[in-house]
């Protein structure tokens, strides 16, 4: 869960392509279903919930065609911001996935004053929130992670964070997150065939063989 492959709607593939060919690499690393998760960030991308499931519905035909074995669904990652703020409070449609499972990230620097309410209001509605990559925000901390965790947010670690790819500080916080037991999904976050094939390396650390000792909910999406 959490990649971009829908093509030409956000910073993920460009083309139908490079999408195909980055989803024959999953189905030959084993994966059997993938839950592609577009962008939808008011300030960089003009995506909406309709624009997602269009773009999904144009590109699946041609999916289809190349006779994969592997399922691809999709979802969003949305952008904690004024407008999805405005979009719970005003109880819109949003894009989810499994039992209401509802994918958000936040800016990378500093903890949204909003955040606490933003969870109860989407608990409260029946969502069950997933946070992105908590490792990669700088004002992340365990105490932070474990407050999260506790008010019912879900943690979910990207596998590229395991092998340093965004940095050697993230890639402690995401190996403490997991020897404390608080993530829930583990994300490929795969933009383009150069994530894909780092994959591959994140499959034989040792931190990776200790994260699918969890209760992981990628084993029952």
């Amino acid at each position: 869960m959490h990649s971009h492959l829908i093509p030409g709607i956000d910073d993920g593939v460009k083309t139908h392509e490079e999408s195909f060919a980055v989803i024959r690499q999953f189905q030959e690393l084993g994966y059997t279903k993938l839950v592609t998760t577009p962008h939808i960030m008011t300030d960089y991308y003009g995506n909406t919930a309709e624009s997602v499931s269009q773009a999904y519905a144009n590109f699946i035909p041609a999916f289809h065609e190349q006779h994969f074995t592997i399922d691809l669904q999709f979802a969003a990652e949305y952008y904690l911001d004024e407008t999805l703020l405005k979009l719970i409070a005003d109880k819109q449609k949003v894009l989810t996935f499994g039992d209401r499972y509802f994918l958000f990230e936040t800016n990378a620097v500093s903890e949204p004053l909003q955040i606490k309410e933003f969870i109860f209001s989407l608990t409260s509605q029946g969502y069950r929130p997933i946070i992105a990559h908590p490792e990669r925000y700088q004002y992340m901390t365990m105490g932070k992670a474990e407050d999260l965790v506790n008010r019912g947010v879900l943690l979910q670690i990207n596998m590229l964070s395991l092998i340093g790819y965004y940095g050697p500080p993230i890639q402690k916080l995401a190996e403490k997150l997991i020897d404390k037991k608080l993530v829930s999904l583990l994300g490929s976050d795969c933009h383009n065939l150069d994530h894909i094939s780092l994959l591959k390396k994140v499959h034989k650390t040792k931190t990776y063989q200790k994260a699918l000792e969890l209760p992981l909910l990628n084993f029952t999406l």
